[in-house]
């Protein structure tokens, strides 16, 4: 269903005459080797500066403290940077790494790679989940990490293939630049069959991550019922725009064809059987539950609408009476249904939907048929609702976009919000914006800054920076008050918000501003604990969910897993027979993590070793910014829409709500004042409140009162190494 719709037989000649004009600029021959116990034991190291190829061996201590997937690539990256590195140094690291479980097929979700970078938008490590083939089938090539470091001289492609044992640094001309197109083309062309094809897997990105900062990579594999290539995304922070800055079009890898036991696990019999748990959960209760095998994450629209959660109009508002146009139902029609849309083996929840043969009206595949993947949630409350677009296939064009693209749907549904309400509020206009008409709701005007973000050309070379670069930018030019530019332009440390309202919820306002990397909802997601079943009311309370929660889902990047299989299908007596609290960590699903990691790895664990393992990587990672000069205090600072009202527009929505809150918390007659006093007392009061509940988050996690992990939170974690300590010091 992509832009070219390959056939294999058909287009032979075609990948033939593209593969012709390769030129192989260096070869490296290994020893393919399958993983013994989760691991190989050895990563890859490519330099596209001295176009070097080696490898490096993984130590027991590597594995030990940072176990895999996101904590190689941390490792990784310390060493290859220094503090004074920027994202287009040509010693910042790309690292992607799937971790020692990843790539079993008996348990859903556990096909997931990690890829951590230096971040263009933040200066500080990212890392981003992504699904896909890439990881696995690189992992049953012979490598546990494959860290690309230097620049090309001109664009090139890098080429593992697991079979033959060997690595090749290709020029590859002729093939698009643009994901996905890229992973057809080169899928084919590396593929030796039809029935070959799945054991090939591209990583791409695009022409707009050449000219922005919020690039993503597209992660691909090949969907042999669609008969064509799809794509999953390792979207967040701008990795994409560190991969083409390197002058990458694209990793392939072939590997090996996947059977049941290539990672040698150390009791597969204790994996299977917590993976025949887990798919009759799913086949007993996700049709009542989440509905994850109709409609993925796009299920939560309506649930956010309905709690007053769904981001609405950059953010302002938590619900809006055209919800229905891009609510589940929606999607559930669109996507295709009864194929299985696992993004690896053997995951029975199969939420990776698509939009089959869809049309774009605009930019350079107008007309042509494209399979999209998804919307998920985040892209339909980004996008859509968030710029106060409701209709669905301005959303899924979007989406497509920004997939082939390369850009992060996350990233640009905040920052064009954003830009939307400065339109609307006069900041911007259309001499401003060469002639953008970027009201609310206005689907064309919207891809027509997305198209010029990939050219690089007009407003949309601005708003490609992102939302921190563009307060800025605005404030300097003198088209807007810097302080309100602050407040309403949702971003942490450099990095957009995702798509959930945190007004009503402090818990949450912590679980997007408290973590390493910026406001993503892969740490915390505590709103309905929070505000909706008020299961944490101190601040204590709060704090214990943010140390736990965060420390536990760092554990499914360390390993290579999805955390939708934890918490999205959950055993039907779940909330009966466990505390409320007990019951948002699903024990069950808590001892299938401990079955199969000590299945597949044979090093026993309990659940209190995921949360020990989890923090030593969070704690590194947390002195990791501290290098960087951005892990205190001061770069935990939320904007203060992510707290409460910042304009009468939004007190007025809700001014039931908060007016009956100056009551309660100031002891005060509403009546009796303004709307920009009672604005100002809300402000007063919620960043108070936002300032205890980072004392308290600190305390739980170690840290002293700016932010620092102490000395004994270091020793207790193992890792007082001297380098280390050496940042730490600077700060204590």
């Amino acid at each position: 269903m992509s832009t070219l719709n390959f056939a294999y037989t058909k287009h032979t000649e075609q990948v033939a005459d593209l593969k012709k004009a390769h030129k192989v600029l260096v070869e490296y021959q290994f020893t393919p080797s399958l993983p013994q116990k989760g691991y190989n034991n050895r990563s890859l190291h490519i330099n596209l500066s001295t176009m070097e190829i080696s490898e490096k061996k993984i130590s027991d201590q590597m594995k030990e403290i940072f176990i895999g997937g996101r904590g190689f690539g941390l490792w990784y990256l310390w060493q290859a940077i220094k503090p004074t590195t920027k994202w287009n140094d040509p010693e910042n690291d790309i690292i992607i790494s799937p971790g020692p479980v990843g790539g079993i097929t008996q348990y859903p979700g556990s096909g997931k790679s990690l890829v951590v970078t230096l971040s263009p938008l933040t200066n500080i490590p990212i890392d981003s989940n992504v699904g896909g083939f890439f990881g696995p089938l690189m992992k049953f090539s012979g490598f546990d990490a494959l860290e690309i470091q230097g620049k090309a001289k001109g664009d090139v492609i890098v080429v593992i293939d697991g079979v033959k044992g060997k690595v090749t640094i290709e020029e590859a001309p002729l093939e698009d630049v643009n994901s996905h197109i890229a992973a057809e083309q080169f899928t084919h062309e590396y593929a030796e069959n039809e029935e070959d094809l799945r054991a090939v897997s591209v990583v791409a990105s695009g022409k707009a991550a050449e000219h922005s900062l919020i690039g993503c990579l597209n992660f691909s594999w090949y969907d042999g019922r669609r008969k064509c290539t799809r794509l999953k995304q390792a979207g967040r922070g701008g990795i994409g725009t560190v991969f083409r800055d390197k002058h990458l079009k694209a990793l392939v890898v072939h590997g090996p064809a996947v059977k049941s036991d290539l990672n040698h696990p150390d009791d597969i019999g204790r994996i299977a059987k917590a993976g025949v748990r887990l798919h009759k959960e799913i086949h007993d209760f996700d049709d009542i539950q989440c509905h994850m095998r109709r409609q993925g994450t796009a299920h939560l629209v309506e649930v956010m609408d309905a709690y007053d959660l769904l981001p609405v109009k950059n953010f302002q508002y938590g619900n809006h009476p055209e919800t229905p146009k891009i609510n589940s139902l929606v999607w559930d029609k669109a996507f295709t249904q009864g194929i299985p849309d696992g993004c690896w083996y053997g995951c029975s929840m199969s939420c990776s939907h698509g939009v089959d043969m869809f049309e774009p009206r605009t930019g350079p595949y107008k007309g042509h048929k494209v399979c999209v993947d998804g919307p998920e949630y985040e892209t339909v409350a980004g996008v859509g609702s968030n710029c106060g677009i409701f209709n669905a296939h301005w959303i899924i064009e979007c989406n497509f976009y920004c997939d082939t693209y390369g850009i992060d749907t996350i990233s640009f549904g905040t920052l064009c919000a954003f830009v939307m309400e400065c339109y609307e509020r006069g900041i911007l206009n259309k001499e401003r914006t060469g002639g953008l008409e970027l009201n609310w709701g206005n689907g064309e005007a919207q891809m027509e800054l997305m198209h010029q973000i990939a050219s690089g050309q007009g407003f949309g070379k601005i708003a490609g920076q992102g939302t921190y670069r563009m307060k800025r930018i605005f404030a300097e030019k003198g088209w807007g008050d810097f302080q309100f530019l602050e407040d309403i332009g949702l971003e942490g440390k450099g990095l957009e918000q995702s798509q959930y309202m945190s007004k009503e919820s402090l818990a949450q306002q912590g679980g997007y501003y408290l973590t390493n990397k910026g406001p993503q909802h892969d740490e915390a997601w505590l709103i309905f604990m929070d505000m909706v079943n008020n299961q944490i009311p101190s601040f204590e309370d709060k704090a214990e969910a943010l140390y736990y929660f965060p420390m536990f889902r760092t554990w499914f990047g360390l390993n290579g897993l999805c955390k939708l299989p934890w918490n999205d299908i959950e055993p039907g007596d779940n909330r009966v027979a466990n505390t409320p609290m007990e019951a948002a960590k699903v024990p069950e699903h808590v001892q299938n993590y401990i079955d199969i990691f000590s299945g597949v790895t044979g090093r026993q664990i309990t659940k209190d070793d995921i949360i020990k393992m989890s923090e030593a990587v969070y704690q590194f990672q947390r002195v990791f910014n501290l290098r960087m000069g951005k892990g205190t205090r001061e770069f935990d600072r939320a904007p203060y829409r992510a707290l409460g009202p910042a304009t009468p527009e939004e007190y007025q929505s809700r001014a039931e709500r908060y007016d009956k809150q100056v009551k309660e918390w100031f002891n005060c007659d509403p009546t009796s004042k303004t709307i920009a006093e009672k604005i100002e007392l809300h402000r007063e009061y919620r960043e108070k409140r936002y300032q205890s509940l980072v004392d308290a988050v600190y305390k739980r996690r170690g840290w002293n009162k700016n932010g620092v992990p102490t000395m004994e939170t270091l020793q207790r974690n193992h890792i007082d190494f001297p380098e280390v300590i050496a940042v730490v010091q600077k700060y204590l």
